[in-house]
């Protein structure tokens, strides 16, 4: 079963797709400038101690967003099946 999540709520070493991207104005053209679009396939790499910010894979090349810039990215991300984790 899937579920969307903001990308701000991703665990390290969870991936997922795109599903939307809610940033408006220069953000939003920033943002899908940088490969983030509804489709791509992404997987979080780490986080900075502080948990900000956060770098994600996407595509061939890791890049860092900020929390505020990760809000507004929305993720379709599996749940474990608790079959499997027994």
């Amino acid at each position: 079963m899937k579920k969307v999540i903001r990308m701000r709520d991703m665990s390290d070493g969870q991936a997922g797709v795109i599903k939307e991207v809610s940033a408006k104005g220069m953000l939003g053209i920033r943002i899908r400038e940088m490969g983030l679009v509804p489709g791509a396939p992404i997987k979080v790499q780490g986080r900075a101690p502080l948990k900000d910010p956060v770098a994600i894979k996407v595509r061939d090349f890791v890049l860092t967003l900020r929390n505020n810039e990760a809000d507004h990215i929305l993720v379709e991300v599996g749940e474990a099946d608790p079959k499997s984790a027994q």
